[in-house]
């Protein structure tokens, strides 16, 4: 791990920075992980001492590395893992954009779905599969009535939609909204896009759950701001650890997805809401509140209280379409303060991202047809029958909790401590899931999405799942 490739094309100090930057982007060095004390890595390197300082100070100053006298020499926990080192030429260009790579593990997940889509089984994918969207009919509208209906739209949004959306939220939440308050956008990460970029500067400090696929999204590391961990137990965030940040960090907004969170499939408890909302108005932190999962409970009850419901004026809402309808459904929403909804739409309309008409009549037309219902009903019975068939045939060395709603199952692994190149045997028996570190953190645990799996694929899951466990 700690060979210095073999060249003369730049200084040694300049080949040690690249070895550290490439195993970063590698996987094998993940945030918080602890390099080697400097005499012993300068004689793993077989560098002279002063030479590794040099290229450890560098790094330091690029923030890629933290140095603090007692504790070693760590690498950094700001970005979360999100590398943007320093390269040449267009390379240089490449790598130092913020929005994120692939992973290496992820491109290899993508390489063996193109080479073998027959003998691979996706419990990795989180989206809604083909047999699983609506059968509703779309209305037979001309383009002149679609252009007609640019004069219900604003700045904000298709009213109509507004106006369901409006009536949705009452209906299935309790909450009281006014028109002014929501704003639609192209899904729920244009609306996650908008608030990085219009609500917060670059360098500010925000908290979001871990583990999270907050940590997959790019949006955040492009906007500059300095991401922390908030540390969950069975209950939801830890309110101590949030207060914590807060003192030490000065967290300016926390990110929150509360109910069957993706990837646990954990719901906030009822107390631990009324606390959280508590303390953020306490501190004055705003939170987003990100609600994909919450109409696909499985006891037919109706969703938890949201936090938007308990705090209107300190909790930004985020729901979609894409968990109900499919990916393909470009529909989200925020519900807000007015001044912010006005904020946000005004950036949107500058930045030139405007929102097709299209898209907003049709979703319009689905949420206000009386089959709506009755396909929510019949998704929560579909999505419950394939988590039982996974559940069914899972080895008994996991450990997991029974999601109550959602497309997840967090699945901790026995016996060892797993690193991140381990997971690699998953995918050598053609079984894509998705690892621990993919959301931010070091864990020996897997993500496994039973919304794609065919039942008839769950003992195969099984089989394979209990072949690697035996063999580790």
């Amino acid at each position: 791990m700690w060979k210095i490739p073999k060249t003369t094309e730049y200084p040694i100090y300049q080949q040690i920075i690249a070895l550290i930057e490439t195993h970063i982007q590698d996987g094998h060095l993940l945030p918080g992980d602890k390099l080697p004390p400097e005499r012993d890595l300068a004689a793993l390197l077989g560098v002279n001492r002063s030479t590794l300082v040099h290229a450890l100070d560098e790094l330091s100053t690029r923030g890629i590395i933290t140095r603090k006298q007692g504790s070693g020499t760590r690498i950094s926990e700001d970005k979360w893992g999100v590398f943007t080192g320093r390269k040449t030429n267009w390379r240089h260009y490449v790598s130092q954009g913020a929005f994120l790579q692939a992973t290496p593990y992820l491109d290899k997940m993508k390489l063996l779905r193109s080479k073998a889509p027959d003998a691979v089984i996706d419990v990795a994918s989180g989206e809604l599969p083909v047999d699983l969207l609506p059968e509703i009919t779309t209305p037979a509208l001309s383009w002149q009535t679609f252009l007609s209906e640019e004069s219900s739209e604003d700045i904000a949004g298709y009213k109509p939609l507004r106006a369901t959306i409006q009536e949705m939220v009452a209906q299935n939440y309790h909450v009281t909204t006014n028109l002014d308050q929501i704003f639609i956008t192209s899904g729920a990460q244009q609306a996650l896009f908008l608030i990085t970029q219009c609500l917060l500067t670059s360098g500010d400090a925000i908290a979001m759950e871990a583990p999270s696929y907050f940590y997959a999204l790019s949006l955040f590391q492009s906007a500059g701001l300095r991401i922390y961990a908030l540390p969950m137990d069975h209950e939801g965030v830890k309110l101590a650890e949030l207060e914590q940040l807060y003192r030490k960090h000065r967290i300016k907004m926390v990110f929150v997805n509360p109910t069957f969170q993706n990837p646990t499939s954990l719901t906030m408890s009822a107390k631990r809401r009324q606390e959280f909302v508590a303390l953020c108005s306490k501190i004055q932190v705003p939170i987003v509140e990100d609600d994909p999962y919450s109409l696909l409970t499985f006891d037919e009850s109706e969703p938890p209280e949201l936090l938007k419901k308990l705090d209107p004026d300190n909790v930004l809402y985020i729901g979609s379409l894409s968990k109900l309808m499919g990916s393909t459904t470009r529909i989200g929403w925020l519900i807000g303060p007015a001044a912010v909804v006005t904020r946000l739409a005004e950036a949107r309309q500058e930045m030139d991202f405007g929102l097709s008409i299209f898209p907003q009549v049709l979703a319009n037309h689905v949420l206000s047809d009386a089959a709506f219902g009755t396909h929510i009903g019949w998704l929560r019975k579909k999505l419950q029958q394939r988590r039982d068939a996974l559940i069914k045939h899972l080895p008994e060395s996991l450990q997991y909790d029974v999601p109550q709603g959602g497309f997840h199952l967090w699945c901790r692994l026995p016996q060892k401590d797993w690193k991140t190149r381990d997971f690699d045997i998953f995918l050598e028996q053609q079984l894509l899931v998705m690892p621990a570190f993919l959301f931010g953190i070091q864990e020996s645990a897997i993500r496994l999405t039973f919304a794609k799996l065919d039942e008839a694929d769950a003992p195969v899951v099984g089989e394979r799942l209990r072949g690697i466990l035996e063999d580790e």
